[in-house]
């Protein structure tokens, strides 16, 4: 569970991030999850974009989204989700460590 000193952190980190990940008129389905997983390999924070066209709410995207271990949507505007997961290979934790020294 992240503080809010920790969340707040992690969206000034996110502020200039592109979405990285789209949610189209397939909606959510196994094959953006899996994309989601890749994503999740090599970085620790990604924003998700919610087409106009897609057919789901953001609440649905949070919720399936949050069937991945780990993972906290730090952020939700509009229809833009900033979602955290802390990486498990020390290549990528870079991210990990500073928020872990935030009290």
């Amino acid at each position: 569970m992240l503080t809010s000193k920790q969340k707040r952190y992690i969206k000034s980190q996110a502020n200039r991030l592109k979405p990285l990940v789209h949610v189209g008129k397939n909606g959510v389905n196994e094959a953006f999850l899996t994309d989601l997983r890749r994503a999740f390999a090599t970085r620790e924070l990604i924003k998700v974009n919610l087409l106009q066209n897609a057919p789901v709410t953001t609440d649905a995207v949070v919720a399936a989204v949050s069937e991945i271990s780990d993972v906290t949507v730090v952020q939700v505007l509009g229809r833009v989700l900033t979602i955290y997961r802390p990486s498990h290979k020390e290549k990528y934790q870079q991210l990990s460590t500073e928020v872990n020294a935030i009290k």
